[in-house]
């Protein structure tokens, strides 16, 4: 009868041991996880692929937010500070970021460190801005002198990103080196099939002309073949004259162009007023995850905002090139 109770006891106790020891280690495996601070939607959805379960990923900025404005809050030194990985997209886009890791005082994240990924690094730029030395200035509007920093909107540089994201993850975590690989294979996979299908659907509207507020698209549209060819916005970042506005109307009307992109971030009086005079639709496109509620990954910002241009092409009556 006492041995019986003693060895009910050591199971009682055995058991006891065991569900302390799962909690134990499921804290554990949790604490492991990485955390990353990205500055964009974009980096956050693609990191949360390639990372999976062992990493946690916040962005310091929302997707409908204007990238080159942003303020540099105490509570996002407080985030840095924290992190195990920084990652930017680089090409001077955040020249608040460098606030921001200054006041974080982590060394874990600063530039040249094993947890600071640049996202950029092998992109093949478009639209370079300034070459030679040239002198610049604000009056030049918000000028990117390394290239176009929206380089994310082309899918094949998203599989570059998600290459420089494997490699810092690895750096910082080489325990589940293989692990992170095998998504940026699954990522890479996804990326060529969905392209398939958003080359087919883009083809019949090859050539078309669009005119944009802001120089956003010069990646999407040289993979997906739309001509930007003006903007609301004669110089990035500076509200347009009233004189710039009626030639662009007067243009949009002789050359019959008949679609006008608008980011969320930007406002949408000009945009209408231009509309009123010219019959063109005014296209509210995200440039970033989450830009639109729909969008809730790195996949979903290319398929809504080829669907949204390919059903205003044919709202707009735009004939399709064979």
């Amino acid at each position: 009868m006492l041995k019986g109770k003693i060895s009910k006891s050591i199971t009682i106790l055995s058991f006891s041991i065991f569900i302390f020891i799962a909690i134990f280690n499921s804290g554990n495996a949790h604490a492991k996880k990485l955390k990353i601070i990205t500055t964009s939607t974009d980096l956050k959805s693609i990191a949360e692929y390639i990372g999976g379960n062992k990493v946690n990923v916040e962005s310091l900025t929302k997707g409908y937010a204007n990238p080159h404005e942003v303020d540099a809050k105490p509570s996002f030194m407080v985030k840095l500070r924290k992190a195990d990985v920084f990652i930017r997209i680089g090409l001077d886009l955040e020249q608040w970021a460098q606030l921001l890791i200054d006041g974080a005082r982590n060394s874990k994240i600063r530039f040249g460190s094993p947890g600071h990924i640049i996202a950029s690094v092998g992109v093949d730029l478009q639209g370079l801005a300034v070459r030679g030395g040239a002198m610049i200035d604000r009056s030049l509007g918000d000028v990117h002198i390394y290239g176009n920093p929206h380089f994310w909107l082309d899918p094949l540089n998203g599989k570059i990103i998600a290459q420089n994201i494997l490699e810092g993850l690895k750096r910082n975590s080489p325990e589940n080196a293989g692990y992170f690989e095998g998504n940026k294979k699954r990522f890479d996979r996804e990326i060529d099939t969905r392209l398939i299908k958003w080359m087919e659907k883009m083809k019949p509207y090859s050539g078309t002309n669009v005119i944009a507020y802001h120089r956003s698209w010069p990646n999407f549209s040289k993979r997906f073949g739309i001509n930007v060819v003006g903007y609301v916005e004669l110089r990035p970042g500076i509200a347009p004259s009233p004189a710039h506005i009626a030639t662009l109307i007067k243009r949009m009307i002789s050359e019959d162009i008949r679609v006008l992109i608008r980011e969320p971030c930007y406002e949408s009086k000009i945009p209408k007023f231009i509309s009123s005079k010219t019959g063109a639709s005014v296209l509210t496109l995200p440039v970033s995850v989450e830009g639109v509620s729909e969008v809730k990954d790195y996949f979903g910002l290319f398929d809504y905002i080829i669907d949204n241009l390919a059903s205003t092409f044919e709202k707009q009556e735009i004939t399709p090139h064979d």
